[in-house]
Formats: structure tokens, sequence, C-alpha cells
């Protein structure tokens, strides 16, 4: 076969990077509920991210690197995955006290996985009976029973709903994933597999009254295809207008979608290896985050990430004007791993004093650094030192003309004066705080 020319082949790549775009939900224009509810998830600045499925029962299967991905990287076929729902009984899941916990961390929504790439729908769906209602002796509506307590408690709910299906027929021809150890045909109709996925979509947004949006994942495995987005969004922002809708696509955002997430990574950074797009400045922004090197339940995982680290992670997401979405992978039995309710209360115990320096904030006017991070409100510049020994810290490239500089704790003035193109403050050593030392700016 004749190879085709540079030229050609530039012409396929252009095509094929704005494939999406085209298919995307164009000339959207939010709703004025949608555009308040973006406003709310950038003051909410902290969620719960919940990976929870059939998966759980199997404990990474004694590999710390696997979890919810276990049917794909130990190659369980449907029919001896189908057997995991029998075992899914979870005695123990009290939906008040996990909402009770988010509320006492100082998270102000829970993202949870109405459905994996397993394909195990974690409520009650009509569509197929391969969910947590119809395919375990638990029998209940796990999504509901969380909706209902969330509602009662003040606590905004996501959907986190996969795209990729490693279970259904019609998820043909196949992506990246899921190949022939499913024992699946070899053969299906593409549209059939979307007009099912957009049914339980409207499941979930027709059930269960107002939600936060849905958290999509898992496009990355057919970047290719054509998913329908025109229909699927236009339908999403028909039957909820405030829902935000949020893809893991990995790429920038497509018309009608309402934010920007990242995964595993600070905005603009990419060590994750696939966060290679650029920062929207249009849209609210969310980076995800595991506690430890897992999403769903690993009982070898013990790779915790200290609370300092953590807490961290969040000042410097929202030096960038970004979410963070703290991750947790529920026990087979309901109950959040101990290791992780602690971690959370503690965090819940820092935001108690620190929590107005990231609620309701935005960018500050410097990125975040090595140092730390700048966080804004109106006149307010809080300044975040993470990582200093005390003296003297430079901030090059801060504009703003300084009224006052105090330190947050007990109000002491901070000795700071312009230096070059930014300023310099002296930090005394016995000021330093363990995990964040605070310096609140009043603007001119």
């Amino acid at each position: 076969m004749q190879k085709p020319s540079l030229l050609c082949c530039l012409i396929l790549a252009i095509a094929w990077m704005n494939t999406p775009l085209l298919i995307a939900q164009e000339n959207y224009e939010p709703a004025p509920e949608n555009l308040q509810n973006r406003e709310w998830f950038q003051d909410a600045k902290f969620g719960l991210f919940v990976h929870w499925g059939v998966y759980s029962i199997m404990g990474g299967g004694g590999d710390e690197g696997i979890a919810e991905w276990i049917m794909n990287q130990k190659k369980i076929p449907i029919e001896a995955y189908e057997k995991l729902p029998g075992f899914f009984y979870p005695v123990h899941f009290d939906p008040a006290e996990w909402v009770a916990m988010v509320k006492k961390a100082g998270m102000k929504y829970i993202t949870i996985t109405s459905k994996h790439h397993d394909g195990f729908a974690m409520y009650h769906s009509e569509v197929s009976p391969y969910n947590v209602v119809d395919a375990t002796p638990y029998g209940k509506d796990v999504i509901g029973m969380l909706k209902e307590e969330c509602d009662r408690q003040g606590i905004r709910l996501f959907f986190y709903h996969s795209q990729l299906d490693w279970h259904h027929p019609d998820y043909f021809p196949r992506g990246r994933t899921g190949q022939d150890y499913t024992g699946r045909p070899e053969s299906g109709d593409w549209n059939v597999y979307i007009d099912y996925m957009n049914a339980q979509l409207t499941e979930l947004l027709t059930r269960y009254g107002e939600i936060g949006g849905i958290w999509f994942d898992g496009m990355w495995d057919k970047p290719e295809a054509d998913w329908n987005l025109d229909e699927t969004y236009a339908m999403i922002h028909e039957l909820q207008p405030g829902a935000l809708i949020g893809s893991n696509h990995h790429k920038m955002p497509f018309p009608g979608e309402d934010f920007q997430m990242f995964e595993r990574d600070l905005p603009g950074e990419n060590s994750m290896g696939f966060n290679e797009a650029g920062i929207s400045d249009q849209l609210p922004l969310e980076m995800c985050e595991t506690m430890n090197g897992s999403w769903g339940f690993n009982i070898v995982d013990r790779n915790f990430k200290s609370v300092k680290t953590l807490i961290g992670t969040m000042v410097r997401a929202a030096g960038y004007g970004a979410n963070f979405l703290l991750n947790t992978g529920p026990m087979p039995n309901g109950k959040i791993q101990p290791e992780n309710v602690d971690t959370l209360m503690a965090i819940g115990k820092w935001m108690e004093t620190y929590g107005e320096t990231i609620y309701g904030t935005r960018s500050g006017p410097v990125k975040p650094a090595d140092w730390g991070a700048s966080t804004r409100k109106g006149k307010i510049i809080y300044l975040h030192v993470l990582e200093h020994e005390g003296g003297l810290l430079e901030i090059p490239g801060f504009q703003p003309k300084v009224k006052s500089a105090l330190f947050f704790d007990d109000g002491s003035e901070v000795r700071i004066k312009k230096s070059g193109d930014g300023i310099s403050l002296t930090i005394p050593p016995e000021k330093l705080k363990p995990v964040d030392t605070v310096i609140r700016l009043e603007l001119q």
C-alpha cells in the first residue's frame, strides 16, 4: 500500500484532533442556574471522591496497584466476574455516617461512582439487571440512599459515570482495554451502546432529584469513536439545566462541558503522563487525588499520604483556583477505611481554623511555587507558606500594592518590602507552622 503524503497525514491528524469538538454540544449557552452552580462549585473547593463497587470484594487481589481495574488487569472473564455481585452485602453501609464524616472533614460535595468500567451499576437501573439492587443479596439502592442523606445534611451529590464498559456486548469495536478475555462476541452495535448509556444517565438524572453534575470518565479508551457528545450533553442539560458536566478525557474542555478536571495532577502539571491539556480560563477547575495509591479499596496498599502532603496539595490546587476532590475506596462491608477517616478528620480540624483561606477564594496574584501558594478573596490575599525554613521569603512577580501584612494565627505584623518585581517578607522561624504558615495581606 502506498504511504500517504505528509500533508495527508497532517490533515488526518487535525481532523482526528478536532472530531470531538465537532460532535460536542456546539453553541451551548449555560442556563442561569448552571452559571450559579459554577460559582457555588468554585466556592466549595473541597469534595470527597468515592470509588465503590463489587470490585471492592477482591481488595485488589493482593496486588498493591490493582483495585477497581481488577477485571481488566487480572483478565477476569465476564462469566466469572458476574459472580462477584453475589458476594456483595455491605452490612455496615451507613449513609448518614458517611455524610456526617464528609461535613466534619469540611467537604461540601461528594462524587460517587454510579457505574465504573466493569459496567456494574451501583443504583437500581431498569435498563439492565446488572445492578446493586437486582444482582446482589443486599438488594438496596446505594446511590438512592446516599442521595437522600446528602439532601438531609446539605451536601451536594455528583455522579461519576464511566463511558467505557467492559461488560456490555455492544461496546464494540472495543478500545484499548477490555479486550478478548471478557468473552464478549466479536460484534456489536455502537449506537445501541450509546443509547444504553444515555438511558442509564436519564435514570440518574430523573430519579434522585437535583444533582450536582456528571463526572465522565473513559472516553480515552476510544478517542477516535463518535461518542455523540452533542446528544448526551444536550440531554443532560435539558433534564437538569443546573447540572455541571465534566469529562476526564485529558483534553481541553469541549463545548457543553461546565468544568475542567485534572487526574492526580495540579493544573498544568503532568507527572502522570496523560495530563497534557492546557488550562481553561473560562471554566471552574478541579483536581482529584488518592489517599494512598489506589482509587478503589486495596487491602495491601499502605502507602497513605500524610495529612501535611494532602493539605499542601489542596492549598496548591486552590492557588490555581481549582477544587480538591480527595478519594476514598470504601471496604466491601460499607465502612470507610479507618486510616482514611483519621486523615479526613485531621484535614477537617485544619479547615476549622484555616477554611476561610480556602473556601470562596480564587487563584492568587502569583502561581503556586516551591514555597507555597496564594489565594484571593476580594482585597484579601492569603499567602500559604508550605515549604520554608524561616528568614527572608522572596515572592517575585507580586504586583499588587499591600496595605497591611499580618500572620493569620496571631495577627502580628509581618515585615514586608518591595523587592525587584515582587515582594519579600521576613518570617521568623518561631512563626512557622508544621503544615502551613498563613499570612494575610490586605491590598490598597
